[in-house]
């Protein structure tokens, strides 16, 4: 798939009448939020995240504040909503291509990949089964290399004793909520 106009224009948008012509009045949380997803190092981020970097620029908006801007470049189609293994949403700039995503149980990094014998699979099941696919999500959970650096106990007791490891990451998550 190519790069349309609409994601270039997405990843380039700077002026605040960008915001402007979507609708959104161009307030300082929205354009710092933006930015971040445009020029940030990581490219899958949860509301908490983007917190704690506007924190580190010593811009103080609120998780509220942040959570409503998510929700509204959600619904204009800046952003695209994921919610992976952990109970909270992740977002990441929508470029208007496909791809899927591998997530470590661990550390929570996320890969995106693109592999087109899968999409063609994909779309072969869904055809045999009666389905026309109109769209389609896939993550594959697993744990990065051996370096991880998050690599907690539990995880490696998991591998070790075959255990699904989705039962100690999610209580992990739980466990250590900001």
């Amino acid at each position: 798939m190519g790069t349309s106009y609409y994601t270039l224009w997405c990843l380039e948008m700077t002026d605040p009448a960008d915001l402007k012509n979507m609708g959104l009045k161009a307030t300082l949380p929205r354009l710092k939020i933006l930015e971040i997803f445009q020029h940030g190092a990581i490219r899958h981020l949860t509301a908490e995240d983007i917190y704690r970097s506007l924190l580190n620029e010593d811009l103080d908006i609120g998780l509220a504040t942040i959570y409503r801007v998510l929700a509204q470049f959600e619904q204009a189609g800046l952003l695209r909503r994921s919610n992976f293994e952990s109970s909270k949403a992740m977002f990441e700039l929508n470029e208007g291509t496909h791809h899927d995503h591998l997530v470590c149980l661990d550390c929570g990094r996320v890969e995106e990949f693109n592999d087109p014998q899968i999409e063609y699979r994909q779309q072969l099941i869904a055809k045999e089964r009666g389905f026309k696919l109109q769209e389609h999500a896939l993550a594959m959970y697993g744990f990065c290399t051996k370096g991880c650096r998050s690599r907690s106990p539990y995880s490696r007791d998991c591998e070790e004793k075959r255990i699904k490891p989705g039962y100690y990451t999610a209580f992990l998550r739980r466990s250590q909520k900001i």
